[in-house]
This record gives C-alpha cells, structure tokens and sequence, in this order.
C-alpha cells in the first residue's frame, strides 16, 4: 500500500488498503473465539506523541465490533489519568439504553478503579468489574487490542506523512513559507434559485469539518454567481478580527471573474495578514487534472501536471467546497419544497408546519402517515388531519 501510494497510484493503494482491512477485521473474528462471552478490552498505545485507545467488543464468544480513538492529551498527562478520563467519558456517556460488558479489560492498573466501577455499574444497572491482571486467554484479548492500537498510531501518522508531502509540494507550487490554514468557497444553485454559498476548512490535519461553513445567500440576481460570490466573502471575513483565523491561502472554485471578486473584496482588507488569492478554474473539458490556478487577478497562471500531489490537495479542498456546497442547496430546495406543499393547506400555519414535520419525522413520513397518525400530531384535530389527508393525496 505504501509502495502504491508513493508511486502515485492512489487507485491501488486504496484497494490494498480495503484487503487489509477486511483481512484484519477476519483475523480479529477468527482468532478471538473463545470461552469468555461478554468483555470489553481496552489496548493502549503511545508512539511519537500520539496516544490510542483501542476498544474491543466481545459478545457472545466473539468480537462484535472495534474501535480506536484518539484522546486530545493536556500537556504533561501521564497515562493513569488519561485512561481514566477516557473509560470515565465513554462509559458514563453510554447511558443505561447500551449494553456494557459485565468485565472491563484494562490494559495497566489505575487509581480510580473502585470509583469507576461504582459509577459505570450504576449506569449500566448491574455490577461491572473493572480488571487490570490478565493471564491466559484474557491477556491474548488484550495482547490483540495493544497491537491494534499501535497499528492504528501508525496508519495515522502514515496518512499524516502523505498530508504533510502535499502541503509541502503546494507550498512550493506557490511560492509560500508557510500553509498552516487554507479556505475554499463554491457555489451552488438550481437555475438561480436557491443559492447557497460554501466555505470549507484545511488545517495542517487535512479537513477541519467543525469549521465549516454554509451561507443562504440573499439580495442579488437570480443566477449572479459572481455577486454570490461577492455575498460569500463579506459573510465569511466582514466582521473577521482574529488574525489566526485568517488563512494563509483562500481558493475560489471558478475563473477570473470569481476571482475577481475576492480581489476587490480583500483589496480594502485591514487586518495585518493577507491570503494569497487563488482561482481554480476548470480546462475546457472541465476533466480532473485540466485545472488552471489563478493568481494576480488572473495575470499570473500556474498549470500542475496531472499526477502533481500539489495539484491533489487543490482538487481535495475543490470538491469538499462543491460536495459541501451542493449538499446545503440540495436540503434548503427540499425545504422548500416541504414547506410549499403544506403552506397550500388551510389552517396549517407554520408551528403547525413545524410539529406536523418533527413529529413525523420529516416529508416522507408526512405522505405515508394515515388520519390517525396525522391526528396524533400536537395541535392537529381529526377534522384538521382529513384535510391535510385528502389535500397531500389528492396533491399525488
């Protein structure tokens, strides 16, 4: 897989990585069949500063599922305190309605043993152990859950290795010390209508979803996507007065003329940082690898070759923006449209709208719901539930 990718060959080395992941998912269920029927064990790794807890879940004699998480470590923590806060945040989370495991396999001793095992029996209603000694077929358990830990703070830094080699290559495509934050925005509309603008984050990770963002855009023409454009921009840095959050490259997913926009917004910009301004248009066949980037207003253009893992991250931030921006169009059209049809109905005001939607659990289930279920909506009387009935099936 490695080989394949440092080749280039993303297509082979994500297949290669598919087999190895159902192989190892193959190899946890067949080796690990045994006497024990229900246990939870917890491996624990720690390698070039990163820290993984792998969470292996056996039911009825076998590993149900698995999984490896990554905990956010305050500086200076010792292990003891970190698998605390982890078994104390995963358990008592759970809540009552998820089945925890009578035994907890721990993968070293801690402090808070007595204190988590009253709490987490207490949330689980029946008494659970939590065990740090292992021998036999208990520490095989934990002895698969370590190596998949460390496995898993391998395979993170491998992908993290291939971030930092497309960072690095598009930083010398562009000329620039430093990329630690990039931004990208696109539009998305259906003949006009709509509009939804889309901004989208990288940091030096790779994609940064909780920064993400969408904006309805209003008070331009119909169609104007360089006045959408226009609208995106002073919605994202108008109001920006913190420098960090200013990035170090901003990408427009279009030609001159949405570069233009940008251009003339940040050309009056008075915060002491300024993003490099990139336009990223489509060749003529608008095929992947044809791109152009924009720069000076279009006075300057940089053409990557096709196999340029500069050009990769570029075409990675691109289509988040556009798969992003075309996700929030798509679900503001089919509010709309959801709203439309119940507006045409006397007497079904828009709380009304609202409880009739949340308590059926959206359009489909408004279509499929009989008189009786329509009833059962707050506010809504029998003679009110005929007809919004016969209004949305005489509508079909």
């Amino acid at each position: 897989m490695e080989k394949a990718s440092l080749a280039l060959n993303f297509e082979l080395a994500a297949k290669i990585r598919d087999q190895i992941l159902l192989l190892r998912k193959m190899q946890e269920q067949q080796s690990v069949s045994g006497n024990f029927a229900e246990m939870d064990v917890i491996g624990y790794q720690t390698k070039n500063g990163l820290t993984a807890v792998h969470l292996l879940m056996i039911r009825d004699h076998k590993i149900l599922g698995s999984n490896t998480f990554f905990p956010k470590i305050p500086k200076d923590s010792i292990d003891d305190e970190i698998l605390s806060s982890f078994i104390a945040q995963y358990y008592l989370s759970v809540g009552r309605s998820s089945r925890i495991a009578k035994e907890i396999i721990l993968p070293f001793a801690i402090a808070d043993t007595e204190v988590l095992n009253a709490a987490i029996s207490q949330v689980a209603d029946k008494k659970v152990h939590l065990k740090a000694v292992q021998r036999g077929e208990r520490a095989e358990y934990l002895e698969l859950a370590n190596k998949n830990a460390l496995n898993s703070i391998l395979t993170k830094q491998s992908a993290q290795d291939s971030i930092n080699k497309r960072y690095a290559a598009l930083k010398s495509a562009l000329a620039l010390d430093e990329i630690n934050r990039m931004e990208c925005f696109d539009i998305s509309h259906t003949m006009g209508e709509n509009t939804v603008a889309s901004c989208v984050v990288f940091d030096g990770q790779g994609p940064n979803k909780k920064e993400y963002r969408r904006y309805n855009v209003k008070g331009i023409t119909g169609g104007d996507d360089y006045a959408a454009m226009a609208f995106a921009l002073k919605k994202r840095y108008g109001k920006m007065t913190d420098v960090t959050k200013v990035p170090d490259v901003v990408f427009i997913d279009g030609g001159k003329g949405q570069l233009s926009q940008a251009e003339h917004f940040f050309s009056t910009w008075t915060l002491e940082k300024q993003p490099l301004l990139v336009g990223v248009a489509k060749g003529v066949s608008r095929k992947a690898g044809l791109e152009t980037l924009l720069i000076d207003a279009g006075r300057k253009t940089i053409n990557l070759s096709a196999d340029s893992i500069a050009l990769h991250l570029i075409q990675h931030i691109r289509d988040e923006s556009h798969r992003f921006a075309i996700a929030g169009h798509r679900n503001k059209r089919q509010k709309q449209r959801n709203q439309s049809v119940l507006e045409e109905i006397p007497n079904v005001g828009q709380k009304r709208r609202q409880a009739i939607l949340k308590f059926l659990g959206g359009m489909q289930g408004v279509l499929g719901a009989s008189i009786s279920q329509l009833e059962k909506v707050p506010g809504i009387s029998q003679e009110l539930a005929e007809k919004i009935f016969n209004h949305l099936h005489d509508k079909s």
